[in-house]
């Protein structure tokens, strides 16, 4: 109240934007801690720093919403969740006339910032009363879920739409909002332009909006846990093919839920389908929202993040580790070699064992009359190709889509609804989606599945090395490598795509990158593509990231394209060779020599200043 407005008479700005911006971070927020923030930046009269915090709004990206937490309204907080979640309550309101009576699922993981008093239990809490206070039936968790939870729940229990609040495996400063739509995936366009819309229209916070005690006192508030627990792990069992062999397994198993959310979720599955349960990494098996012993939540990075699982694998004689990332929506996993040392698979490598598992199981037990060209297979298009070679040889069919799983799961629902049957989904960054039983990708699942997988080929004297190379020798050999920049000036990543899209003069793109001609070129940002007759790409246009393909002669298909959550430029890059050429050094030196002039000739990381992840 008043002490504010003298402060802030005393203290204007000299920017009217910035002033209004301040004053109403300053009379909306009831958060002592965000508020004290950004009163210490006025008082000091850090104007630049305010302007960063307030004169900008979240945007949603591949995964909603997604940004640090603390103070400012281009930050994750109290008041920026309320708002969103108003937002989103404006336009369910307009969609669905019994959105009341339908209701809305809220889940969350276990993140916090102890300096902004902020986790996310109370973002949900807030999220929840927003919709409370507005006669809204929620169904909120009672205790932090892995993210395929909520898209699960909202299709269970009929709900229009769903929040899990969720930085899955970014570092431990982010959190996030991911929204759910009625079919179980996540909102794609023009949906998040419309909320976006609706959030700008309402942004002060409405009467009912503070009192997170509503989920403890209202009684239009629901805990699904106990019956979407249940449901879950029911459904899981109709991708366990192999129960009799998984109960008497001999085979030992170490699990790491990363600090997450893992850990009483992958037990209940393993048990699910017959087995004993994983050894836990003790250190890592309960929530912490500093991730204290991983110097990155993010499983991807490898054997560095997993050193403490296999360590413990070898002290207990475990051939396989799984690892949850912490909202235990995405699955690495490493086996122990003859020579005693581990190979950690790549997302592309898994989805080679996940696709040619999920479609032997299905040949096996589909009835007589099954017709193969009724089965699908989807990746996202910066994923390997390797289901397109599988599925050419099966029979099936393969489709690619654009990266991020929102916009995997949109088309599953489409395809299921047309009488379709989907085996099997993934994105290169360890995403899977095994069956259709939740339409995101699903690290719990996907853990329990390698784990029967395992079991199987024990059976066969095989290990999943051995296997994969067997897949690769008989669908032809798939090398991929990706990896990324780090670049935090939005210009910079900017000058660097432009540059390639008038590469010979305006409007023409490079004909060849080092020694290697080009053969086609695919813009997904401005909606380009040289293989198609009328040179419009077949994926939808996606003008808010930047992305191009690059097909070259040899048969390499290379993607550079910007994150959708982080401050990254990513390169992705396969050589695909057909069954029976099977020199793998031949292909990896020759992947290795294109991705080298790939990264000299088109990011020149030296003069724009790009840092490479340090590996």
């Amino acid at each position: 109240g008043d002490v504010n407005s003298n402060v802030l008479v005393s203290r204007s700005t000299g920017d009217a934007q910035l002033d209004k911006a301040v004053w109403q971070w300053l009379s909306w927020d009831k958060n002592q801690k965000t508020k004290e923030q950004i009163e210490s930046l006025l008082q000091d009269g850090k104007h630049r720093e305010l302007r960063e915090r307030l004169c900008c709004r979240l945007s949603f990206g591949t995964a909603g919403l997604r940004s640090a937490m603390g103070a400012g309204f281009c930050y994750i907080n109290d008041l920026t969740v309320i708002q969103s979640t108003q937002g989103i309550y404006k336009y369910l309101e307009r969609n669905f006339s019994d959105f009341k009576q339908r209701g809305f699922v809220v889940g969350y993981d276990t993140r916090g910032q102890v300096t902004s008093n902020c986790s996310s239990k109370k973002l949900a809490k807030l999220t929840a009363a927003v919709l409370l206070a507005k006669d809204v039936l929620v169904y909120f968790f009672s205790t932090y879920v892995p993210t395929p939870f909520v898209p699960y729940a909202v299709q269970q229990l009929g709900a229009v739409a769903g929040v899990m609040i969720t930085a899955s495996h970014n570092r431990k400063e982010d959190n996030g909002y991911k929204v759910y739509w009625e079919n179980g995936a996540q909102i794609t366009s023009p949906h998040d332009k419309e909320i976006i819309k609706c959030i700008e229209e309402c942004v002060e916070p409405w009467n009912g909006s503070w009192n997170e005690n509503l989920v403890d006192t209202s009684p239009l508030r629901q805990d699904p846990l106990k019956k979407i627990c249940d449901s879950y792990m029911e459904d899981l069992t109709k991708i366990c093919y192999h129960r009799e062999l998984n109960v008497q397994s001999s085979l030992k198993f170490v699990h790491t839920s990363f600090h997450g959310v893992g850990h009483d979720y992958v037990q209940m599955a393993f048990r699910a389908f017959g087995f004993q349960p994983p050894i836990p990494v003790p250190e890592q098996k309960d929530p912490d929202p500093d991730f204290s012993t991983v110097k990155c939540p993010n499983p991807e990075e490898g054997e560095s993040v997993l050193e403490l699982s296999l360590r413990l694998a070898e002290k207990e004689g475990a051939k396989v580790v799984v690892a949850t990332d912490p909202d235990a929506d995405r699955l690495a996993v490493a086996e122990q070699q003859e020579s005693g040392s581990w190979k950690v698979f790549t997302g592309n490598e898994l989805a080679a064992l996940f696709g040619w598992w999920m479609f032997s199981c299905w040949k096996e037990n589909c009835s007589q009359d099954a017709d193969v060209r009724n089965v699908y297979m989807l990746a996202t298009t910066v994923s390997s190709k390797i289901l397109r070679a599988i599925a050419l040889k099966e029979g099936f069919h393969f489709e690619e889509t654009l990266p991020g799983f929102k916009w995997i799961g949109s088309r599953v629902k489409n395809l299921l609804d047309n009488g379709k049957e989907v085996l099997f989904a993934f994105e290169e960054s360890i995403g899977f989606m095994c069956g259709t039983a939740v339409l995101d990708k699903d690290g719990v699942s996907a853990a329990v599945v390698i784990a029967e997988m395992a079991t199987y080929l024990q059976g066969q004297g095989l290990t999943l090395a051995q296997k994969l190379v067997d897949i690769y020798e008989m669908y032809g050999y798939h090398i991929s490598k990706t990896s990324y920049f780090l670049c935090y000036d939005p210009a910079t990543i900017k000058r660097i795509f432009e540059r390639l899209r008038n590469f010979e003069g305006p409007e023409s793109y490079p004909k060849c990158c080092g020694a290697h001609s080009i053969l086609h070129v695919r813009d997904v940002t401005t909606g380009y593509d040289s293989s198609q007759l009328n040179h419009k790409s077949v994926l939808p246009v996606s003008r808010s990231s930047q992305m191009i393909t690059f097909t070259f002669q040899n048969g390499c298909v290379a993607t550079l394209r910007t994150s959708g959550t982080e401050p990254k430029i990513k390169y992705y890059a396969e050589m695909c060779a057909v069954p029976g050429h099977s020199d793998r050094s031949v292909l990896e030196e020759e992947l290795q020599k294109l991705i080298g002039a790939l990264v000299e000739e088109f990011l020149q990381p030296a003069q724009n200043e790009l840092t490479w992840r340090s590996a």
